[in-house]
């Protein structure tokens, strides 16, 4: 469904949407251009408050980061084990 608006465009605005486009299709063109430039702004805002948040907590992180790293580590080696040892092979069975 369309709904018929009126709106006031600077006169620089009229002939810059004049030249990229006609009377018929100028509707078309600028809910385009409105839902382009709203999804645009809406990510860098979003890329802003995401920052933002980041900043914010980094202390904290890097807190819980430094605490939980000993536990990880001790969680590795125990996953991974001793190494196997491999035995070694005489020289002269590997070129024959």
């Amino acid at each position: 469904m369309s709904k018929r608006i009126n709106i006031i465009l600077p006169d620089k605005t009229v002939s810059i949407l004049n030249r990229v486009t006609t009377k018929g299709t100028r509707s078309r063109f600028i809910d385009r251009a409105v839902r382009q430039l709203v999804e645009l702004e809406g990510k860098a805002n979003l890329r802003q408050r995401l920052k933002q948040e980041a900043l914010a907590n980094a202390d904290r992180d890097l807190e819980m980061a430094a605490e939980w790293f000993p536990l990880e580590e001790e969680a590795l080696q125990r996953a991974e084990g001793p190494a196997p040892k491999r035995a070694k092979e005489p020289l002269q069975s590997r070129h024959t």
